[in-house]
């Protein structure tokens, strides 16, 4: 059903005139009669009554007067949010693993807010599953995944990557300059890993499972920063993605374990619900992360 002919309907039950809703509306008086017309056909209907020169509306017309009103109000309610939106303001709440939420807020949000300041970000960390029932329950307009590939028909995957991830150790370990290393090597050291059951963590267990081995870490923490910072302090080793270690090791502070009997993939994937209303402000953010974190 076209707008133009419901808006066309309208001017001319409130007028009573095909001419003077022509006039108004800007139209020749033919295609008034041709939009009522074909509004008419398509609904099986007549809509108004014509008797010498004079239209009253039929008892159809009466009925879909005050349904062509609330459509023309939700059409206008529509318009000013669109307005709204070329504003480029909103809120939106994503939702990620902690490593990812420290590394956006602090690489990345100052410059997002600077470029977009009436764009309000709520980040909240939480593990894969709980993300995907926030999705479901529209709780989360985006999420940020660090897990093994996850594909689903309810859900539009904006990006993805696979990543790179490490057995990270200080510099002095005795392992730091050792080659070919076998994850049977270091089975026994003392390791910090990220939260048992969540994200990556999950997957390499999962991986050790198949080796019928197991961690059991001496610390585990969300906070990839801590985990860092007592790895740099100490004989301890831990696994985690290259975007969280990398700067460390550039600095000499952190180094890469050689590791060659642990093939392990992990993906990040940027991932919301295919129901979701794509604002204008959360385009815009979705745009940011992929041209800033997925490179």
């Amino acid at each position: 059903m076209e707008l133009r002919n419901l808006i066309t309907f309208i001017h001319v039950a409130e007028l009573g005139s095909f001419t003077k809703a022509a006039e108004q509306l800007g139209y020749s008086q033919s295609t008034i009669s041709f939009q009522i017309k074909q509004l008419e056909d398509e609904l099986g209907c007549l809509l108004f009554e014509r008797i010498n020169h004079t239209i009253t509306l039929t008892e159809r017309g009466h009925e879909l007067i005050t349904y062509a009103h609330q459509v023309r109000a939700l059409t206008e309610e529509f318009r000013e949010n669109l307005e709204e939106e070329k504003k480029c303001k909103g809120h939106i709440h994503i939702v990620t693993p902690d490593s990812v939420c420290d590394d956006m807020i602090s690489r990345n949000y100052i410059d997002f807010h600077n470029k977009y300041p009436d764009i309000s970000v709520k980040f909240t960390t939480a593990d894969t599953s709980v993300m995907f029932d926030m999705l479901d329950h529209n709780e989360a307009d985006i999420i940020i995944t660090l897990d093994s590939h996850s594909y689903h028909k309810d859900y539009i995957i904006a990006k993805e990557m696979p990543l790179s991830m490490h057995f990270v150790a200080s510099t002095s370990s005795k392992f730091a300059k050792r080659k070919n290393l076998s994850i049977l090597d270091i089975i026994n050291e003392p390791f910090i890993l990220t939260e048992y059951g969540q994200g990556y963590r999950r997957v390499f267990d999962k991986e050790l499972a198949k080796k019928s081995l197991e961690i059991i870490p001496v610390l585990e923490i969300g906070r990839t920063d801590m985990i860092t910072s007592l790895i740099t302090k100490g004989n301890m080793i831990s696994f985690l993605p290259d975007f969280v270690t990398l700067d460390m090791v550039k600095k000499g502070k952190l180094c890469y374990l050689d590791i060659c009997d642990m093939n392990i993939e992990i993906w990040k994937q940027l991932i919301y619900h295919k129901n979701k209303w794509m604002s204008k402000a959360l385009k815009s953010l979705i745009d940011y992360i992929i041209e800033k974190d997925f490179k």
